[in-house]
């Protein structure tokens, strides 16, 4: 770290503590040229998380966009907003995990489906029918059915 007073190569660090919003390391340092201290704010640098959309579009990773998917397809449902909440975090959590940073819309639906489906199966149904554009009643009697065995895609 250079130091902003006299542009020394050398500081040490004084102290050391979590910033107050808990997203940065905060660290006092002092320059062992001119002895002069200073703050200095340590954050991990994230790798955007890209979405390859069936339009060939490719988008960054937007938490709010997939919550409001979410929010639509359990209106009206009794679903805490803690829980959609949660899918979204688990998401982004496995994706970075697997060192994933580029998915499709289609791989990402499949995710959401596959947690929603423990949270509310008309939830579940709503966010299919979208997801995977179901264009007639006889694409919702096989996912019902489907479902009611138990079985996957």
């Amino acid at each position: 770290m250079r130091c902003p007073y006299c542009a020394h190569d050398e500081t040490r660090v004084v102290d050391s503590r979590e910033a107050e919003a808990q997203d940065a390391v905060r660290r006092r340092r002092e320059c062992v040229g001119c002895g002069r201290r200073f703050t200095t704010y340590e954050r991990v640098e994230e790798i955007p998380i890209l979405v390859h959309k069936r339009s060939d579009a490719v988008e960054q990773f937007q938490q709010e966009k997939l919550l409001r998917g979410l929010l639509r397809a359990c209106t009206k449902r009794d679903v805490p907003l803690s829980a959609l909440e949660q899918i979204v975090t688990d998401i982004q959590t496995e994706l970075r995990k697997e060192m994933v940073y580029e998915v499709t819309s289609e791989q990402l639906g499949e995710m959401v489906l596959e947690r929603l489906r423990t949270v509310d199966l008309v939830a579940y149904v709503r966010f299919a029918s979208v997801y995977r554009q179901f264009e007639s009643v006889e694409e919702f009697e096989r996912e019902l059915t489907r479902l009611s065995k138990g079985g996957d895609r």
